[in-house]
């Protein structure tokens, strides 16, 4: 008995022994010292009290909370006024009220997430990303969990699914299936697509963004923090660029980024929207006598079943940039494939400003461009087929005509969909 009186007291001793508790207050829940001092607690009682409020979450609030600090923080230096637009956390009964008022059960990362930060206000830009071009322009707000409640939905086609997201200007929203109904996974992410040629409204086709909660959260954080997606005019721009796709032609680097837009795209019919962003820059090593003005351009572009289009036209976005040694010049553009994945290439055709019977051409690097995993409506499955023939064989497009006409960094806010030039 004794023996045990004393391993009980031994045991009790090392449990209370504070720096085991400093270990996992920093490894679960991110307790800084600074942290520590101001709330002036042992590590045990940090750790002890944090989770009886966030003990579900143990799994992963590191994780998020990481990656809303790391947000947080590369905002705060380049865009600090989407900072001002985040709200702060919500009580575990406010999340207990949502789930009692949609009759679903939310995934404890979605849940830890809102426990930090309760999205944000409806305002622009969003947190979650913003495109645009001459006509288009989209950028979606991270949803709070009341207006997220609000939006949940119980109609056919997206049934007990979940808006994460929204834009103002097109109505856009990525939504999480809740359950696992019409051909989803739980907790699946995706943008709906309504199928345009079903005659049932409820056939709407998903463009996967995430399986889960955590992964689509983080996964993004992480391109924005790395500088995968670049920030313009203090707006997070989803566009993604290949290292590889640079060529360098003499003192004249062309390197191209592209993001898939999904709102401007269906699966049926297949209609696969990309945008492009193109940067051209001369060395600023170059000598002034190297400077030059872009005449015309020259597109060679295949999709996935070979089929190629060549395009040729004067200038791009209706300009005719000079550039010269350090000078930089960019902009964006579209282009649609009957196929979920094509690819571009080509060149610029420059004359030299001090010799100007001096022609040249630049080449512009081969650029893919692929369709998101996709699903089709099990409403459309459950239909007979003939009567949603396809014709899959029409052309890409080059839209260069209707490029924005400035400079990427100067890109207004514009409305409605960006047109399409055949």
């Amino acid at each position: 008995v004794y023996s045990c009186c004393y391993l009980n007291r031994r045991l009790n001793q090392l449990s209370s022994h504070d720096p085991l508790w400093k270990r996992h207050c920093k490894k679960y829940w991110l307790t800084s010292e600074e942290e520590k001092s101001q709330r002036n607690q042992s590590w045990k009682s940090i750790f002890i009290s944090t989770y009886s409020d966030l003990g579900r979450y143990i799994r992963y609030y590191a994780t998020l909370k990481k990656a809303w600090d790391d947000l947080e923080k590369y905002l705060g230096q380049r865009c600090p006024r989407m900072i001002g637009s985040l709200k702060e956390s919500v009580r575990e009964e406010d999340l207990d009220a949502v789930e009692a008022q949609i009759g679903c059960k939310l995934p404890d990362d979605y849940r830890c997430s809102f426990r930090i930060h309760n999205g944000q206000k409806l305002v622009v830009p969003g947190l979650m990303g913003s495109m645009a071009l001459s006509n288009h322009y989209r950028s979606e707000d991270l949803l709070d969990i009341d207006t997220a409640a609000g939006g949940f939905q119980q109609r056919l086609g997206l049934k007990q699914c979940l808006p994460l997201t929204f834009c103002i200007h097109t109505g856009l929203s990525q939504y999480m299936a809740l359950e696992p109904v019409e051909g989803r996974n739980k907790y699946e992410i995706f943008y709906q697509c309504p199928d345009q040629l079903a005659r049932n409204p409820s056939a709407i086709d998903m463009f996967i963004t995430g399986t889960s909660y955590l992964e689509w959260f983080t996964s993004y954080v992480n391109k924005v923090v790395t500088g995968v997606y670049p920030i313009i005019r203090d707006q997070i721009f989803r566009y993604v660029h290949d290292k590889e796709c640079v060529a360098t032609t003499g003192d004249i680097t062309v390197s191209v980024s592209t993001s898939f837009l999904p709102e401007l795209s269906s699966v049926h019919p297949p209609h696969y929207f990309f945008t492009y962003r193109i940067r051209i820059e001369m060395s600023k090593d170059a000598l002034p006598e190297k400077a030059c003005q872009l005449d015309s351009r020259y597109w060679r572009i295949t999709n996935a079943k070979g089929d190629v289009e060549e395009v040729q036209g004067p200038g791009v976005v209706g300009e005719f940039p000079i550039i010269s040694p350090g000078r930089v010049y960019e902009y964006t553009s579209c282009t649609t494939f009957s196929t979920t994945s094509g690819y571009m290439e080509g060149y610029y055709t420059f004359h030299c400003l001090y010799y100007k019977d001096k022609f040249f051409n630049v080449t512009i690097p081969r650029f893919h461009m692929v369709c998101p995993t996709f699903k089709v409506s099990t409403a459309r499955m459950e239909t007979n087929h003939n009567e949603y023939a396809v014709d899959e064989d029409e052309d890409s497009t080059d839209t260069d005509e209707y490029e924005d006409r400035r400079r990427v960094l100067d890109i207004p806010a514009p409305s409605g969909r960006c047109p399409r030039h055949t």
